[in-house]
């Protein structure tokens, strides 16, 4: 499987930040409730791994070629292109500002030792944290945030 956690292609600097994730997983569901509460300046907006509509984001924005093998957990595209894993989830507390920006120091670690770690978790998730028989519904407070669903 490839590992696009970066890709060179540049985004439109006024698209926002996109976070997705794996829709049945209630560790994740949880992950998108946290950044929403700390989001402040709603910077982010989130769609299911499992909606074609996060697919089509990710086309509309990087082109056929910014699909690529997606892992089944997170995934952010930004302005500098699209990121998975444990990058992905660094770069999302880095822009939700102090004190988690704090923990984009852990960059410094090589990319396979941080995603050794988080692939650990994502293998177990289901397990330690439960998954939904569906994908969440965003509360209507927060529903403008979110990518159509099917």
């Amino acid at each position: 499987m490839s590992d696009p956690t970066s890709q060179a292609t540049e985004l439109a600097p006024t698209a926002p930040p996109l976070v997705l994730f794996d829709g049945v997983c209630n560790l994740c569901n949880g992950a998108v409730r946290w950044i929403l509460k700390r989001d402040d300046g709603a910077v982010f907006r989130f769609g299911s791994l499992q909606w074609e509509s996060a697919r089509s984001a990710i086309v509309a924005r990087l082109g056929a070629e910014g699909l690529g093998e997606l892992p089944d957990s997170i995934v952010l595209v930004d302005e500098d292109g699209l990121h998975t894993r444990s990058t992905a989830a660094l770069r999302i507390a880095a822009r939700l500002g102090a004190p988690w920006s704090a923990f984009a120091v852990l960059m410094v670690f090589p990319r396979p030792v941080r995603d050794g770690v988080y692939d650990w978790v994502a293998r177990n998730r289901y397990r330690w944290f439960g998954r939904k028989d569906h994908c969440m519904v965003p509360s209507p407070e927060v529903s403008a945030r979110f990518l159509p669903s099917e």
